[in-house]
């Protein structure tokens, strides 16, 4: 069911932003950092080990991939309430800060191609995985 998406993800949001402000708080930006990347890296790893564990039955895995769908729109209106402009004004620790989560960001995406075997092929011929 869909509700069961939506929990996923606000459990998902909630621990992300949480681990965002803890990393803000660590690194002395008054802001959150990366939040919002955890919080859909979380979703990636939570749906996909659900999945494995075949703990997903079809009407909840479907609630999961609508969510997971919906997810960019919704990071870029949560981004765009961010307040950059601080986070730019902070000094060159929160530019590096935001610089280091990019690289790690791109740097998993071949571990996580890695671990959960899919191909590009694959998410055209199936965009629901």
């Amino acid at each position: 069911m869909i509700i069961y998406g939506v929990t996923l993800l606000s459990i998902c949001y909630f621990l992300g932003i949480w681990l965002g402000d803890l990393l803000g708080v660590l690194l002395h930006v008054k802001a959150n950092v990366g939040g919002v990347g955890f919080a859909m890296l979380f979703l990636i790893i939570v749906g996909d080990y659900l999945a494995r564990k075949n703990m997903l039955p079809k009407p909840t895995a479907a609630g999961v991939a609508f969510w997971s769908n919906m997810y960019i729109p919704i990071i870029v209106a949560m981004a765009a309430q961010q307040n950059v402009i601080s986070a730019i004004t902070g000094g060159p620790l929160a530019l590096l800060a935001g610089a280091v989560a990019v690289l790690v960001a791109f740097l998993f995406v071949p571990v996580l191609a890695k671990i959960t075997h899919i191909t590009t092929d694959d998410t055209w011929k199936n965009p629901t995985i």
